[in-house]
C-alpha cells in the first residue's frame, strides 16, 4: 500500500493540472469502489474548482468551491495518470508500463486545465469521499489520525508522549496511523535501520523518567530524512507505485534492510 512519500508524490504530479482548475466533466464509470461512491457525486463535483490540493497522513484531499472536500485514498494497486487533451505524456526513461485498461479507468476528471485525471484501481481498494470541510477533522478516517512526520510540531518529545507506557515494538507502535500518520512497513524500517534502533525494541524506551531520550532525537531525525528522500527519489514502486507521468519512483534502490 502506498505510504506518504508515494501519495506526496501523487499529490505534486496531480497539483499543477488540478489546483485552480473546474471539474468540466466527472466520469464514474462504477457506482464504487472499496465503499459506494458519494450520492450524486458527480453532480456534486462538476463546475466546482479545485481550490487546493493536500495531503494528510495517505489521502489526498482536494479543496472544492462548494466547501466540500474530495477526500481520495489510492488503496492497495490505485495510481492516477494524467492526460493532456486525451494523449498521456511521452514516457520517460524510467516509464513501466501499468494497466490502462479502461475496464480498470474508474473515475475520469475532465479539468477545465486541458488535462483529463484518470484513477486506475485493478483491486478496487481505493477510495473517494466527499465531506464537508467544516467536518473533516472530525471524520471517522481522520480524527485519531497522529501528527503529520514532517511538520514542525513533530519533535522528539512528541514521539516520546505518543509511545509513553506502551508494551508494544517501536515497529508496531510506528506502523500505528494514531501515533504518527503515513509510515508504514516500508518506511518505518528503513527509519529504524537509520536511527540504529532495533525495531523489536520497546517503545516506551524512547522516554527517560518522563522526557524524551536520545534514542527518541535520534529516530525522529531518522523519520524526517528518510521519507524527505524517498519523496525526493519520487517514492518507492515495488509494485503499482508511479507518479502521474508514468514514471517509475527510485528510492527502492536505496532500501538499506526493506525486502533485504
Amino acid at each position: 500500500m502506498p505510504e506518504l512519500p508515494e501519495v506526496e508524490t501523487v499529490r505534486r504530479g496531480l497539483a499543477p493540472v488540478m489546483e485552480g482548475a473546474r471539474f468540466l466533466k466527472v466520469e464514474a464509470n462504477r457506482p464504487d469502489l472499496r465503499r459506494p461512491f458519494p450520492k450524486d457525486f458527480v453532480k456534486r463535483l462538476t463546475g466546482k474548482t479545485v481550490t487546493g490540493l493536500g495531503r494528510r497522513a495517505k489521502y489526498l484531499l482536494a479543496d472544492l468551491s462548494s466547501g466540500d472536500v474530495l477526500m481520495m485514498h489510492l488503496g492497495m494497486s490505485g495510481s492516477f495518470r494524467v492526460a493532456a487533451d486525451g494523449r498521456a505524456k511521452t514516457p520517460g526513461k524510467f516509464h513501466h508500463k501499468r494497466s490502462e485498461a479502461r475496464a480498470h479507468d474508474h473515475v475520469v476528471f475532465h479539468m477545465s486545465s486541458g488535462a483529463q485525471v484518470i484513477f486506475n484501481d485493478p483491486r478496487r481498494f481505493g477510495l473517494m469521499l466527499l465531506v464537508p470541510r467544516a467536518e473533516l477533522a472530525e471524520h471517522p478516517l481522520m480524527r485519531e489520525v497522529g501528527p503529520e512526520p514532517l511538520g514542525n510540531a513533530f519533535d522528539a518529545a512528541m514521539l516520546a508522549r505518543a509511545c509513553a507506557g506502551k508494551k508494544t515494538s517501536l515497529k508496531a507502535a510506528l506502523s500505528d496511523q494514531k501515533v504518527v500518520a503515513g509510515l508504514g512497513n516500508i518506511y518505518v524500517c528503513e527509519a529504524l535501520h537509520r536511527a540504529l534502533l532495533s525495531p523489536k525494541r520497546r517503545a516506551s524506551t524512547l522516554a527517560t523518567r518522563g522526557e524524551p531520550n536520545e534514542r527518541a532525537e535520534r529516530l525522529v531525525e531518522a523519520i524526517k530524512a528518510v521519507l524527505n528522500d524517498a519523496i525526493a527519489a519520487g517514492g518507492s514502486s515495488l509494485r503499482d507505485h508511479r507518479r502521474t507521468d508514468g514514471e517509475l519512483g527510485e528510492f527502492q534502490h536505496n532500501f538499506r534492510v526493506y525486502d533485504r
